[in-house]
């Protein structure tokens, strides 16, 4: 519930993650490190869009934005390694919870397979019928 729109911040941390690795190889002029400051930037506000309030909120905090000049490189390595180091946190958040839903799903399935037919998780069972007695026998 706190990623609104995960398909796009998956998609989002993928292309944060390329970059960083391309950044790490290459050194930037000036209008590169521009162009990357724009696009870490850019990158963040399309983030902000799939999250939940309280997610936005805390990437705000810890994704400081550059000064008005150009950054240096390892300015922008930092900042990017530190959006992908959240992201990747992010998704071990959303894996750990859906392994916790997946885990819930299986007990209670296990639940239900135990029950007797017809009856319903929480639902109480009926008593079991009262022995019958056929037959013949001595009445005294």
């Amino acid at each position: 519930d706190l990623v609104e729109q995960p398909a796009k911040v998956m998609r989002i941390g993928s292309m944060v993650k390329s970059l960083l690795e391309e950044v790490r190889n290459a050194p930037l002029d000036e209008a590169g490190r521009g162009h990357l400051a724009q696009v870490h930037a850019r990158s963040i506000e399309e983030l902000k869009q799939g999250l939940a309030p309280e997610l936005v909120e805390e990437l705000d905090r810890i994704a400081l934005p550059f000064s008005d000049d150009s950054p240096s490189d390892a300015e922008l390595r930092i900042a990017q390694a530190q959006l992908v180091g959240w992201l990747e946190g992010l998704f071990h958040g959303i894996q750990t919870a859906l392994v916790a839903q997946q885990m819930a799903a299986q007990a209670t399935l296990q639940q239900m397979r135990q029950l007797p037919p017809g009856v319903r998780p929480g639902q109480p069972s009926a008593p079991p019928p009262a022995p019958r007695h056929e037959g013949t026998g001595q009445y005294l």
